[in-house]
């Protein structure tokens, strides 16, 4: 399945908030659909699909993506759960969008791929790339990308920065100081879920 390009809101209103995926909230609050106001007991394959569905649309990634960050995620020793979550989070495209200079993950993939952002003064255009610590992230000394940044700094996705990140509003500097820890993803999940849907698999 390709990446989604369908209404946000609609997947919002379905699987919760996605802070990643829209800033925008749904007056309306039962699930989309016919069947949406009808309440029955989940099965667990229905309870781990939504976990795993939750996961691939706040952070934009097609089904192919998100098995190949699972198995490299099991590859690591440690939790498999917070293991892929670290490994999401560190994205670049997540990055610029956790350090506010993008209003949601989306937003932030496009500022990537236009060539806005510069990862230790190298120009870096690929949304996947894997942030490590002590990456030093930049913007472009370009007059359109400094005022895209500016813009967007005004109105961040979420109110607080990580305690792994570390960003100079003046200059438009960020530093990535560490690994981030389970308590500051902002997703609501439970990523245990997400790994026994794919050990099925």
């Amino acid at each position: 399945m390709s990446r989604y390009r369908g209404p946000r809101l609609k997947i919002s209103r379905k699987l919760g908030d996605l802070p990643g995926l829209t800033r925008k909230k749904s007056q309306k609050t039962f699930p989309p659909g016919e069947h949406g106001q009808q309440s029955k007991k989940p099965s667990e394959y229905s309870l781990q699909l939504e976990e795993k569905q939750k996961l691939r649309f706040n952070y934009g990634l097609s089904e192919k993506q998100l098995l190949k960050n699972i198995k490299s995620a099991k590859k690591v020793q440690g939790s498999t759960g917070i293991i892929l979550l670290q490994i999401l989070e560190m994205r670049l495209d997540n990055t610029i969008f956790r350090l506010g200079l993008a209003p949601t993950i989306p937003a932030s993939r496009q500022i990537v791929s236009h060539g806005h952002i510069l990862v230790n003064n190298k120009l870096i255009s690929v949304c996947s790339y894997q942030c490590k610590p002590g990456d030093i992230i930049t913007i472009k000394p370009k007059n359109s990308s400094i005022e895209l940044i500016k813009k967007n700094l005004k109105s961040p996705g979420l109110a607080n920065i990580p305690n792994h990140l570390e960003l100079q509003k003046d200059s438009l500097t960020a530093k990535i100081n560490g690994v981030i820890e389970r308590d500051w993803v902002a997703l609501q999940l439970n990523e245990l879920l997400v790994v026994e849907y794919y050990s099925r698999k």
